[in-house]
C-alpha cells in the first residue's frame, strides 16, 4: 500500500467517481482505475461497491477513509517539519548570556503564549561556539554579536546593544596604577574581543585575564575592585549595585553592536520567523539601551 494510492483513493471518494476523480488528478481514468485495482490487491478487499458507472464505498472502503486521511496528513506534517513550515515541534535556540539574561524574558513568554506548539530548547554560549552549533546543525538558531559573514547563514537584526566598559566606581584602570585585570568570557566571545581590542586602543597591556561564566558574578568582582568588564549597559540597568560602578563609553563604531538572529538556510524557516517577529515587536515596544 503506497501513499500515492491512498491520494487516489480519498480524491476519488471526495470527486464521487472515477473520472471526476481523474480530471482532479490530472490523469487518464485508466491510470486512476489500475490504482485503486491495485489498492485493493494490496489490502484483500473490494473498496468500491460498481453499480453501472457509479461508484460507492463498501465497508471496507468506509473502514479505511478515515485511516487513509489520517495517513495522508501525517505525511504532510513530516514534509512541513523537515522543511521547517510547521509552527510546531522542537526549536533549538542559542543565545548569549546577556541577551538571555536582559532581552529574552518578556519576549520568550510572549512567544509560549502564542505558539504553544513550539517546544523551545533555550542554550546559552558565547557568539563564535554558536555559530559552530548553528551550523553543525545543533542549534536550530542562535543570537549573536554581529557582524557576521557566511555564505551558508541567513541572519536579522533583531536588538541593538550599546556595550560599556565597566570600573569600579571613580576609578581610572589607566591612571591609578596597580595591575590591570580584565574579567571576560572564554575565547569565542565577541564582546571580548571588542574589549582587548579597546585596552589595546588605550596603550596598555593587561596584567592578568579572569575568565567567568556570567555576568554577574562580572559586576561583582568589579564592585569589588577585581578588574573591569565590558558588556550591554542595558544588563547594568538592572543590577542592584550599579551604585558601585562607573560606566566607560566606546565610540559609536565599536560600541554599537547588532545582537542578529542567524540560523542555516535549510532551518525551520517558519519557526523561526515567528520568534524573529516576537522579537522585533518586543524591541519597538521596549526601546534599545
Amino acid at each position: 500500500m503506497e501513499l500515492s494510492d491512498l491520494v487516489v483513493f480519498r480524491t476519488v471518494v471526495e470527486a464521487g467517481g472515477i473520472t471526476k476523480a481523474a480530471g482532479r488528478l490530472n490523469r487518464v481514468q485508466s491510470n486512476v482505475t489500475a490504482r485503486m485495482k491495485k489498492l485493493e490487491e494490496d489490502l484483500g478487499a473490494e473498496l468500491f461497491t460498481r453499480q453501472g458507472r457509479g461508484l460507492t464505498l463498501a465497508p471496507a472502503g468506509i473502514a479505511l477513509l478515515p485511516y487513509a486521511e489520517r495517513m495522508i496528513d501525517l505525511a504532510e506534517e513530516a514534509r512541513q517539519a523537515v522543511r521547517g513550515d510547521s509552527l510546531g515541534g522542537p526549536l533549538r535556540l542559542g543565545t548569549m548570556e546577556s541577551t538571555a539574561a536582559v532581552r529574552l524574558p518578556l519576549p520568550l513568554a510572549a512567544f509560549h503564549r502564542r505558539y504553544p506548539e513550539i517546544i523551545l530548547d533555550l542554550r546559552t554560549n558565547s557568539t563564535e561556539p554558536l555559530i559552530a552549533q548553528v551550523l553543525r546543525g545543533e542549534l536550530d538558531a542562535a543570537l549573536i554579536a554581529g557582524p557576521v559573514e557566511d555564505a551558508r547563514l541567513e541572519r536579522r537584526t533583531v536588538f541593538t546593544e550599546n556595550l560599556v566598559v565597566v570600573v569600579p566606581a571613580g576609578h581610572s584602570p589607566f591612571r591609578d596604577g596597580g595591575g590591570l585585570t580584565l574579567l571576560t568570557f572564554k575565547p569565542g566571545c565577541a564582546y571580548r574581543k571588542i574589549l582587548e581590542t579597546w585596552v589595546a586602543a588605550q596603550g596598555a597591556v593587561p596584567d592578568r585575564l579572569v575568565e567567568m561564566n556570567s555576568y554577574h558574578g562580572m559586576l561583582g568582582c568589579v564592585s569589588a575592585g577585581m578588574g573591569i568588564a565590558l558588556m550591554p549597559v542595558s544588563l547594568i540597568e538592572s543590577y542592584p549595585g550599579a551604585a558601585g560602578l562607573s560606566l566607560l563609553p566606546l565610540p559609536p563604531e565599536t560600541g554599537r553592536v547588532d545582537t542578529l538572529l542567524v540560523w542555516r538556510k535549510a532551518g525551520p524557516r517558519a519557526r523561526i520567523a515567528a520568534l524573529a517577529d516576537i522579537l522585533l515587536a518586543a524591541t519597538q515596544d521596549v526601546p534599545a539601551a
